[in-house]
Formats: structure tokens, sequence, C-alpha cells
């Protein structure tokens, strides 16, 4: 496989919820007031990713899998998913609240859906001043049954919520109810799956005057509570990684660069994806160079053996499966 750092296609997606900070603040081409997320890698049927660089410009995620396998994903990766990309990677910018809503485990999701099940994380790029999240219900041993009965009036004596910082960590695993809330700009990584089910929709109605879909039988069946906590704590070095998250699905690290440095990734059986989040760098690989800025997103090939980096002050979120 040929080695450089591959650009995608970002793959736009109206919300109900979506505002105009992904062009604003990303530099995306979006085309409304309403775009709440862009899809920078992608192999959700339907929404599959499209090289935007380099040798491999105009194929697809998918064909880069079916042609190349384990140099592009890792021979433990592709043993496990095979030509499905396991991950999917968003920005997403929330005018107003999300829905109140939970995902399925992979047991639920593969019972119910033949698909993944969708734990996933945030990385809180910025925010609007008091902006908040929920997180979990407020009494950890209440009956999920009460998610049938949440209304405007006691939404918040169900759920728990909290205020974010710029630069918080949040790891959502299947089973935990959450939202991000009005004027929050992430980055958020997840397994490949497209499935939500809404708890609760502030009760919003679209252009036609309709509400959306609950999902409540599914909710009360998938919804969990945990012991440990959602909020990561990661401090942050220069020029090395930092680990935030580490799980079976996704490990996620702060990789803060701020001079030229070498990274070696020889020893690891996964491709790399780095999410630009603060500033801008320049990566090169196999004496090939991108200049990455805030808000895009590249995959080195997991048969990268080192790459370089240079940045004034730049932050990325470096993604691999360990």
């Amino acid at each position: 496989m040929n080695i450089y750092p591959i650009k995608f296609e970002p793959i736009l997606q109206e919300k109900i919820w979506g505002g105009s900070k992904l062009q604003s603040v990303l530099n995306k081409k979006c085309t409304s007031d309403t775009t709440g997320e862009s899809w920078e890698i992608s192999g959700v049927e339907g929404n599959i990713s499209q090289v935007a660089n380099g040798l491999y410009e105009g194929e697809s995620l998918v064909s880069l899998l079916e042609n190349h396998t384990s140099e592009f994903v890792g021979a433990a990766n592709y043993e496990r998913f095979g030509n499905e990309f396991p991950l999917l990677i968003k920005f997403l910018d929330a005018k107003t609240n999300l829905s109140v809503q939970v995902h399925p485990d992979d047991e639920m999701a593969k019972r119910d859906h033949n698909s993944y099940g969708k734990t996933e994380m945030w990385y809180i790029m910025d925010h609007e001043e008091e902006a908040e999240i929920i997180l979990g219900l407020k009494d950890k041993n209440a009956n999920t049954e009460i998610l049938r009965d949440v209304t405007g009036d006691n939404v918040y004596d169900v759920f728990n919520k909290e205020k974010v910082t710029r630069g918080d960590a949040y790891f959502i695993p299947a089973g935990k109810i959450h939202a991000i809330g009005a004027g929050v700009l992430a980055a958020e990584i997840q397994q490949t799956s497209d499935i939500t089910y809404r708890v609760y929709d502030w009760d919003r109605t679209d252009k036609e005057g309709q509400k959306r879909d609950l999902h409540l039988d599914q909710s009360v069946a998938a919804t969990k509570e945990f012991t440990e906590e959602c909020k990561k704590e990661c401090k942050v070095n220069s020029n090395t990684s930092s680990n935030v998250v580490a799980c079976d699905y996704f490990t996620t690290n702060v990789l803060r660069v701020n001079k030229t440095f070498e990274k070696s990734y020889a020893n690891l059986d996964s491709f790399v994806i780095l999410m630009c989040v603060e500033g801008c760098a320049s990566v090169t690989v196999n004496n090939k160079t991108e200049i990455v800025f805030k808000g895009e997103t590249i995959l080195l090939p997991a048969n990268s053996k080192e790459a370089f980096f240079f940045a004034k002050d730049a932050q990325f979120l470096e993604v691999y499966i360990d």
C-alpha cells in the first residue's frame, strides 16, 4: 500500500439541532444554518467516505479496505472486522439540545439490527457560556421504566446534567443515557453504528410540524447505569501522547505539538486517526506531508512506521485500536 497521510471528503449532515459553527469555526463547506455533523471518516452504508488527496484520491474507504486489508487497518483489526471500517469519526455542532438518547450494546444491536453497538466519546472543542450535557439518570437506582414518563416539566428531575469546559473529555459506553446540550462544539469518536434510541426530544417539531419518533421500549431495554465516571481527566504533556480513553473499541490520546518531533508507530498494529482540534500542524509520513488545520482529520495506514510532526502550537486527538 502507498503510505501517506490520507484525507477524506467530509460528509455533512443536516440536523434539526444543527448550527453554523462547522462552517464558521471549522471551515466546512456548509450550505445551511442547520448542519449538525461532519462525518470525517465513515464506513456507514450510504455514507461511505471518499479519499480527498494523493494517489488514492476518489477511492472509497471500502475500496481501500478491500484492496489493502491488513496493510490499511492492521492484521488484528482486519481479522476482527473484515471489510467493515470499525470507527465513525465526527465533528458536531449543537445549536440546540440533542435528543436525550441511548445506544444499544453489541449484543442487543446484533440481535435487533444486525449491527455493532455504539460506544462513543466526546471531546469538547468549544462551548457557549453555561453549556451543559446530560449524563445518566439522576437517581442511579431508578427503574428504567421511568424513561416512559419524561416531560418538559420533569426532565431535569430524571436526568443528571453538568456544565462543560473546553478540553473536557467524556466516555459514553453503550447503555448510558446522554445528550449534548445547546452551544457545544465537539469531536466524537464511536463504533461504526448509526443506531440511536430517542428517549426525549424536547417536544420540538420539524418543518412539517411533526415530532420525531421516540423509542421508549428499546430505550428501557438498552439503558444501564455504570459506576465508572464518564468524565475523563487527562494531564496533557507536549510532544507526547497523553491517554484519555482506552476501551475495547478504541484508544484516544491527546497529542499536543509545539515543536518538530518524530513519533514511531512501528509496534502498533492499527491505523491511526489524527483529528486536529486546535491550531494547525504539518504531518509527514513516508516523505509525504499534509498540513492539517483545526477541524481536519487524517488517517495514517497501519503500515506507517513513523510520523514527523511540526507545529508552533497544535493539538490532535490520536485514535487507534489497540
